[in-house]
């Protein structure tokens, strides 16, 4: 990566980073269970202490930083590097939306469940400007099946949840286009892209003539073992997602053509965010090597609601 260079190491699987106006990053540490604040000097502050499996973050509306918590992961390590994906942990806490209050670090629990059905593994998560927010569920996997996965919406104000999509194969980061008419999943297994139309916020206007009445298109599927993770969005439009196993950003085009693909050296690459002049820094998490990193990126990311404004 051109001016690859470390912000944090020692991180316990760091991910869902976000950019703050100081400059300081705020990401989960999953394994951690923690909720951490890196200052660019490399100094790391604990914000709050969050049990389960922190796993996405986003900054709403009041202030309050939104973890998608995956109730927690089992841990495998292969040659060196601690990997999730294990059956379901027996300490297993539950799916949940959590809000915490970055100053106090109190952690309170928005949502566990929408309608009769208990979360699973809430994953990544993004807010419209109406102060809504898209969160996927992932699942979780046990010794010889797994859930179904599926996309939720949840109402400004804590106005309520929503499923939108079901069913998939494990989604996992989650994205709205500039103009807020599309948002974006990818699946982890199956390396694919899904858009979905939106006809108003929180409103999914399927496809005609769907050949499965999918609620979405798929726009891109990568060849070769290769694995979606979470991603970020650039001001033109484009999806940058982490790929697990070739350890990059892939930059997909909204029609789905693959733009780039930069190598990171490590093939637990999970998440990227933007700040910096312009939002031209991309801050990427290498989650094998337990590293915050930032390199200087080509185009510049969206701003994000209630954030970089």
């Amino acid at each position: 990566m051109p001016n690859y260079r470390v912000i944090a190491s020692d991180l316990e699987f760091p991910e869902g980073p976000v950019v703050m106006p100081d400059g300081s990053v705020i990401l989960v540490e999953i394994m951690g269970q923690r909720l951490t604040r890196i200052y660019p000097d490399g100094r790391k502050e604990t914000v709050a202490q969050v049990p389960g499996g922190p796993n996405g973050a986003a900054l709403g509306p009041d202030g309050k930083m939104y973890v998608t918590n995956n109730g927690g992961f089992g841990w495998t390590n292969v040659r060196g590097t601690w990997m999730p994906g294990a059956p379901k942990p027996g300490d297993y806490l539950g799916g949940k939306i959590q809000r915490v209050d970055i100053q106090s670090g109190k952690v309170e629990t928005v949502y566990d469940r929408c309608g009769e059905h208990t979360l699973k593994g809430p994953n990544d998560i993004v807010f419209d400007r109406q102060g809504g927010f898209w969160f996927t569920d992932l699942g979780k996997r046990y010794a010889r099946t797994s859930d179904v996965g599926a996309i939720h919406y949840c109402k400004p104000n804590d106005g309520g949840i929503v499923e939108a999509v079901f069913s998939m194969e494990r989604p996992n980061g989650i994205g709205l286009s500039p103009d807020e008419t599309t948002v974006y999943a990818v699946e982890t297994p199956t390396c694919r892209a899904w858009a979905f139309t939106l006809s108003a916020p929180g409103e999914i206007k399927p496809p005609e003539n769907s050949p499965r009445n999918n609620k979405g298109t798929v726009i891109a599927g990568l060849g070769g073992y290769q694995m979606f993770d979470s991603l970020g969005m650039e001001a033109s439009g484009n999806l940058c997602v982490a790929t697990l196993v070739t350890g990059a950003i892939s930059v997909i085009a909204p029609d789905g053509k693959l733009v780039e693909q930069v190598e990171t050296g490590d093939h637990m690459t999970t998440n990227i965010a933007f700040g910096g002049p312009e939002l031209k820094t991309a801050y990427i998490t290498l989650s094998g090597k337990g590293e915050l990193v930032a390199m200087d990126w080509p185009r510049p990311g969206l701003p994000l609601n209630f954030l970089n404004k």
